[in-house]
């Protein structure tokens, strides 16, 4: 069952950090079946608890995974499983580089803004039948997307910018429709539209954002929507440019039947002007999300769109929940007028590190994607081996698989995390992890 490789330990450590071993090396493949726990048990002469203990310890760190009567097998990338299951749990005096967080240092301090939104609730609360959303909040997200030239409409708010996606994919689409998605992409959105009872279709990445000839191959091939990041792309950092928004524009100018939905959750964070493409079909919706910049909890997220769109979002909304919190919405009001982040500066602080990463890694002749926002994508030849011996060097990182398709495996690296100091080791250690890969292709 395990060729020449022999697992060993008395202890549920020692036998998790044999397999860790196997898998780190090779000997131990992607999908290789692992012995039934009393079988083990067994032959290492332990209890079978023991051996139990192990196989949940590497289940947790997305090393093995569990088919029921099938077995145990070192995992490859399962299909079944949410893709926000896949995550390595980070153990004492391991760097985390896999959640995807912000670093804290660069939120800002968020009782002043609570403090004035409590003040402006005093003088006038907020009461049912109110406007649901606040209009001096409305008049500064307007114009700033004025500036970054994302065409007029009206505006709703939402619980965030996956709450926004749903939302408006809702409006438009049925369960059976096509929707064309980046790959590698967000994984959470991965998960949505098949869950919206839809079907998920990939478009390939490069630095610079979709491939034009992959969206024209899917809206071809019937896709209803698409759904673009601008800036800072997750997991691989891409940012549009403007000769690269100019040729997905003429893609879009002959489907204009389709939903274009742009999620802009770099705004604030990053270095690179926005290249809206909304506008050019007869429904879009643009997403403009806090989280990265303000913090994760402010659960608050604006969208514009053409008018038939937001009406509907907004004709939904008032079934549901109603509105966004006023509270949220003073506050994170009071956060964009106060100056409390100085998006340059954050935008800088991002850029030094991944940039530092990404010149580093290639340095040693790594492949690694990273034009904006805070994650490095690197293609790896087996992504399994290389999370499981990033671990044992003292990094945990996001496995691929959470965020692919069709794509080529490889890792996120979240840089949020990261101080000068850490660049040259952890380069280090994803260069004798990563193995021979290649750069991101699609045939």
């Amino acid at each position: 069952m395990l060729g020449e490789y022999r697992i060993s330990g008395r202890r549920a450590s020692e036998i998790a950090a044999s397999v860790e071993r196997g898998v780190g090396s090779g000997d131990l493949a992607p999908g290789q079946v692992l012995p039934p726990m009393r079988e083990l048990a067994a032959t290492l002469e332990v209890n079978p608890n023991t051996v139990a203990a192990a196989y949940r310890t590497l289940r947790e760190r997305g090393v093995i995974e569990t088919a029921g009567r099938r077995g145990s097998r070192v995992r490859a990338r399962p299909a079944s499983t949410a893709r926000g299951s896949l995550r390595i749990e980070a153990p004492p005096g391991v760097t985390d580089l896999g959640e995807g967080n912000p670093d804290t240092a660069l939120l800002p301090d968020l009782g002043e803004a609570f403090a004035a939104a409590v003040t402006a609730h005093e003088r006038r609360p907020g009461l049912y039948g109110e406007a649901p959303v606040v209009a001096e909040f409305a008049a500064f997200a307007r114009a700033a997307m004025d500036a970054d030239g994302v065409p007029a409409g009206p505006l709703a708010v939402t619980s965030g910018a996956l709450d926004a996606i749903e939302r408006v994919l809702s409006a438009h689409l049925r369960a059976g429709d096509t929707v064309a998605v980046e790959d590698p992409g967000w994984g959470s959105l991965l998960d949505l539209v098949p869950a919206l009872g839809m079907r998920a279709v990939p478009v390939g990445v490069d630095d610079e954002g979709p491939l034009p000839a992959d969206v024209e191959r899917a809206l071809r091939a019937g896709a209803r929507a698409l759904i673009v990041t601008d800036r800072a792309q997750n997991p691989m950092g891409a940012a549009l440019t403007a000769q690269r928004a100019r040729e997905l524009r003429a893609v879009l100018a002959r489907h204009r039947g389709v939903l274009l939905i742009e999620d802009d959750h770099g705004h604030a964070i990053v270095e690179q002007p926005l290249h809206p493409l909304a506008g050019v079909t007869d429904h879009w919706a643009f997403v403009r999300s806090t989280a990265k910049a303000y913090g994760p909890d402010l659960r608050v997220a604006v969208l514009t769109g053409d008018t038939v769109t937001v009406d509907r979002v907004v004709g939904r909304l008032g079934l549901g929940p109603g509105w966004v919190s006023r509270l949220l919405q003073r506050a994170v009001l009071h956060l964009w007028t106060s100056g409390a982040v100085d998006p340059t500066a954050v935008a800088r602080s991002y850029a030094e590190r991944r940039v530092a990463l990404v010149k580093a890694l290639e340095a040693r002749g790594v492949v690694a994607h990273g034009r904006s926002g805070m994650n490095v994508w690197v293609p790896v030849s087996d992504e399994t081996g290389a999370v499981t011996r990033l671990l044992g060097a003292g990094w945990a990182v996001a496995p691929g698989a959470r965020f692919r398709m069709a794509a080529p495996q490889g890792v996120r690296l979240t840089v949020s995390a990261l101080t000068a100091a850490d660049i040259e080791p952890l380069a280090d250690a994803v260069a004798e992890a990563a193995g021979p890969a290649r750069p991101i292709s699609y045939g």
